[in-house]
């Protein structure tokens, strides 16, 4: 009985336009607003979900990091579905607090920038691991279309 309920769940889960806790989704719902200047009205840091591969979307909740004024996102060392997703067509959406915003992923690889990311990553925990120190980094910055 446990396994059938476990299982509806994740098809009911699966079925939701976002993604589900650490469960990917489809596409995201919410209301169209222009890309703003500055993202400092986000607050440091916090999660959002991630919209990759318009033809058929595919979500993710993930952790975004605001540096001056710019919105990255981080990968790690690990080249994700949504990194794959975003190499093959950079065009995402971004869902914050309802709101949907059409962007283009950049990868990051100056080292000024990903020094200036690693610091303000790092201040948020002692668990996250520091960019500069890692072989290959995915490291987005996110910008209007």
């Amino acid at each position: 009985m446990l396994r059938w309920v476990s299982l509806c769940c994740v098809v009911a889960a699966l079925g939701c336009s976002g993604p589900f806790g650490l469960l990917p989704g489809g596409e995201l719902a919410g209301e169209a607003r222009p890309v703003p200047s500055d993202w400092s009205f986000a607050g440091d840091y916090g999660t959002v979900q991630l919209e990759t591969r318009p033809g058929a979307p595919y979500s993710v909740n993930i952790a975004f990091t605001i540096v001056d004024g710019r919105l990255y996102l981080n990968a790690g060392d690990t080249e994700t579905q949504w990194v794959k997703n975003m190499t093959a067509t950079p065009e995402v959406r971004l869902r914050m607090k309802g709101a949907l915003y059409d962007l283009r992923a950049v990868r990051v690889t100056d080292e000024a920038r990903i020094a200036a990311f690693a610091k303000a990553w790092t201040s948020q925990s002692v668990f996250r691991r520091d960019p500069t120190e890692l072989d290959r980094v995915w490291i987005y910055e996110l910008v209007p279309r």
